[in-house]
């Protein structure tokens, strides 16, 4: 199972299909999308193989200053918690 990776983005929604097109051609997978009322217009939850993929993909988006990108690494919380105990 890849990463899971949370984009949180600003952008028009006439965009978001191209932007989605774009974040698969760029290496990750678009596995669920919504839109949300907030400081963010758009949540999507990615699968990538790593975190340079993703940071690849929040930059070359970005880049173009057409949509604003915070990427954030999801982790299982089943995971999160083993983590934790091995402190």
């Amino acid at each position: 199972m890849l990463p899971t990776y949370i984009l949180l983005s600003t952008l028009t929604d006439e965009r978001i299909l191209e932007v989605n097109r774009e974040i698969e051609a760029l290496g990750a997978k678009v596995l669920a999308q919504y839109a949300v009322l907030g400081p963010y217009d758009f949540v999507n939850v990615l699968e990538a193989p790593d975190n340079e993929t993703v940071a690849r993909v929040s930059l070359e988006l970005g880049s173009r200053g057409t949509v604003q990108i915070m990427s954030l690494v999801a982790i299982p919380i089943v995971d999160f918690i083993a983590g934790l105990k091995k402190t």
